[in-house]
């Protein structure tokens, strides 16, 4: 793996920060962290798998530079993304006396950085923090646009906060000691920015997805780069998601359903959720002659070439109508009315807040099968 780090700037005013992409990033951080904001210490939320692969590492990247620290260990999935895992999170910060000049510092996937955001931004009415993210689907996306949250009964991400962090630190040795079942979730959220607005990506990972997820010679740095590069500049475009920004949701309607309906546990990642979201908006938007069915069908073989899931389990017995209520509890509902990234072909994805109800019900009634 090559020694360079590259370095992807979002631009938000004052609230401008670099993404830092490269090798060995944690042992190091603490030089990142004090270069870019002084502190004398550091809360560290992490989970109990990531501790036992990483946390050395940061420890010693923090020690290097006298930082002194506090680490909040949480258990592992997304089932500990809500409000009684949150609180207790607080409450045991709380017990240390943080100040304003104290910084937090996720370390681990998009739960923990989901998690430690929302802490961030509630904490003493708010105080920065710092990104480590360990996986491949938090590096591409979840670690990069200040987007916090956690789930409720009602649905996921309902609740939280924008909020930026001061600095993220994508070290990518960290991808190879994820499973191949993560790195493939991981992989959804990457070639999303291909579909989105850039076909020329996409034909790329149709290349090289493989070499991205072997770990071979540069792909992931690659990857990594090109994706962070193009949620830097969506986000630098529409912060709040009052616009473009919304298109970073491609796929994420039907498969926040889909998450809800199995319950946020580890049968259904959220990476293997999105990939299904995302077949569905081709092949839904194929079906309202918005998208060329060749289009459609390129993108379910390239995900299904990959080893993710494109297809629901018929034998679980989702209802169509369930989904369909599920995503009416989704953010980006206006005025009672679903919202869903369509496409009119790769690369050329859109926000339609006018689908037509009964074409959606035909629809997920065919893909539930019944």
């Amino acid at each position: 793996m090559s020694a360079a780090v590259d370095t992807v700037r979002v631009a938000l005013d004052q609230r401008s920060y670099d993404v830092r992409i490269g090798a060995h990033l944690l042992e190091t951080a603490g030089t990142a962290i004090l270069a870019v904001r002084p502190a004398k210490r550091v809360f560290v939320v992490t989970d109990s798998t990531v501790a036992a692969l990483h946390l050395a590492r940061l420890e010693a990247g923090l020690d290097a530079v006298g930082l002194r620290r506090e680490v909040f260990v949480q258990p592992p999935g997304e089932t500990s993304k809500d409000w009684a895992h949150l609180g207790t999170l607080l409450d045991a910060i709380l017990a240390h006396r943080p100040e304003r000049g104290d910084i937090l510092l996720a370390l681990g996937g998009g739960v923990i950085g989901d998690m430690t955001g929302v802490a961030a931004a509630l904490l003493l009415r708010g105080v920065d923090f710092v990104q480590c993210p360990t996986t491949l689907l938090a590096q591409v996306d979840s670690s990069v646009g200040g987007k916090t949250a956690v789930n409720t009964r009602h649905g996921k991400n309902l609740v939280g906060a924008f909020h930026q962090p001061r600095l993220v630190l994508c070290d990518l040795g960290t991808l190879d000691t994820l499973p191949p079942r993560e790195l493939r979730a991981g992989y959804a959220e990457t070639v999303k920015y291909g579909l989105i607005d850039d076909p020329a990506f996409f034909a790329w990972c149709e290349a090289n997805a493989a070499a991205v997820l072997a770990g071979t010679g540069d792909a992931r740095r690659t990857a990594v780069r090109a994706a962070v590069a193009a949620k830097a500049r969506i986000v630098a475009a529409d912060e709040r998601e009052s616009g473009v920004r919304a298109l970073l949701n491609l796929g994420h309607t039907f498969g926040h359903a889909l998450e809800a309906e199995t319950g946020f546990g580890p049968d259904l990642l959220h990476g293997e959720a999105v990939a299904i979201g995302m077949r569905q908006a081709f092949d839904f938007s194929a079906k309202l002659g918005l998208c060329a069915a060749p289009d459609a069908a390129r993108v379910a073989a390239h995900l299904d070439a990959t080893g993710l899931p494109t297809r629901l389990d018929t034998q679980r017995g989702f209802a169509a109508q369930t989904l369909i209520d599920h995503m009416g509890h989704d953010k980006k509902v206006r005025d009672g009315k679903l919202t869903f990234i369509l496409a009119r072909g790769i690369g050329k994805a859109f926000v339609a807040s006018d689908v037509d109800g009964a074409a959606l019900h035909g629809f997920m009634t065919a893909e539930a099968g019944r």
